[in-house]
């Protein structure tokens, strides 16, 4: 199965969460990281599937989300090169998860 990489560029962190739950809801796709810029004003959210699956999901995503994206892109069976930089930010996103206290749920 080819894997594909989508990506959304959107203003704001909730506008981000909004768009990820409906690329998730829309298609068979994962989170593979996400990056939050001039403090979480501007947030690129990637996620991974197969081409078609990642094009409905991008594409779902720009037309429903509560604010349009900036950018957005669906890169098929992308470059070596393309795949190390998500890898980069994916293990940086692991580092900050890792050092985060655990969540305290109400019983």
């Amino acid at each position: 199965m080819e894997r594909s990489l989508g990506f959304i560029e959107i203003s704001g962190v909730t506008a981000a969460i909004d768009a990820l739950d409906i690329m998730c809801k829309t298609a068979d796709v994962e989170l593979v990281s996400w990056e939050r810029k001039l403090g979480g004003r501007l947030v690129t959210l990637i996620v991974r599937g197969n081409v078609s699956a990642v094009t409905e999901a991008v594409e779902a995503a720009a037309a429903h989300a509560i604010k349009k994206p900036v950018a957005k892109a669906v890169i098929a069976n992308p470059h070596s090169e393309t795949e190390r930089i998500v890898k980069l930010s994916a293990s940086r996103l692991e580092k900050k998860a890792g050092k985060a206290e655990p969540m305290k749920h109400d019983t």
